[in-house]
C-alpha cells in the first residue's frame, strides 16, 4: 500500500514590501511521502516570494510534467513556472519555451556542486535562479508543525519569516536574473 502525503496548513500573513502586494494566506500543503520538510519550506516560502490571485500548487513530485507552484494567465498559458531544488537542465529548458517566467529555487548543502555545473547552460535562458540558505530551513524544519500561524516579510533579498517557534531570516542569493 502506497503512502499517503501529510498534509500541513499554514496561516501567512504576507508583507511583500518590494511588490506592496500584502496578503492574509490560508494554504494546504501536501508533502508527498520521499518530500523532506526543507524543501516542502521551500516550496510554501517560494509561494510567498511570488504570490498574487492565479498562484497555486501543482502535484510537483508525484507528477514530473508539472512544476511545483505555477500561475497560469487567462488564456490558460503558464506565465509562472516555479521549481524548487536542482532540476535539471532540460527540464528547465523546457519549462522555459512554455511559460513566460521561469523561477528556479535551489536551497540544499548541493546547490552549490549544482550551480557550478550548471551555470554556463543556464546562462542561455532567460530564467531567474536564487538560493535559500539552508541553515535556517533546517531550524524552522526542526519545529515545524502540521498547522502554523507565520508572519512573512519580503524585503530585498531576504525573506523574514516569524513564527510562534522564533524569528528566521533567509537572504537570497541571487545566481542569476532575466534582463
Amino acid at each position: 500500500m502506497a503512502t499517503k502525503p501529510s498534509i500541513h496548513k499554514f496561516m501567512i500573513a504576507l508583507s511583500d514590501l518590494d511588490r506592496e502586494y500584502y496578503d492574509s494566506l490560508n494554504l494546504t500543503v501536501a508533502r508527498h511521502p520521499s518530500e523532506t520538510l526543507e524543501r516542502m519550506l521551500v516550496r510554501v516560502l517560494a509561494y510567498c516570494c511570488n504570490a498574487s490571485d492565479s498562484l497555486v500548487f501543482c502535484k510537483g513530485l508525484s507528477d514530473t510534467d508539472e512544476p511545483d507552484v505555477w500561475a497560469k494567465d487567462l488564456n490558460g498559458g503558464i506565465a509562472l513556472w516555479i521549481d524548487v531544488g536542482e532540476p535539471a537542465f532540460d527540464r528547465i529548458k523546457k519549462a522555459s519555451r512554455l511559460a513566460r517566467d521561469v523561477k528556479v529555487y535551489a536551497f540544499n548543502t548541493k546547490s552549490s556542486v549544482w550551480w557550478s555545473q550548471q551555470q554556463q547552460e543556464f546562462a542561455g535562458l532567460r530564467i531567474s535562479v536564487s538560493r535559500f540558505p539552508w541553515a535556517p530551513l533546517q531550524q524552522l524544519a526542526e519545529v515545524m508543525q502540521r498547522t502554523m500561524d507565520m508572519s512573512v516579510t519580503i524585503s530585498g533579498d531576504t525573506v523574514y519569516v516569524a513564527a510562534e517557534s522564533g524569528e528566521y531570516e533567509f537572504a537570497l542569493e541571487v545566481l542569476q536574473t532575466v534582463n
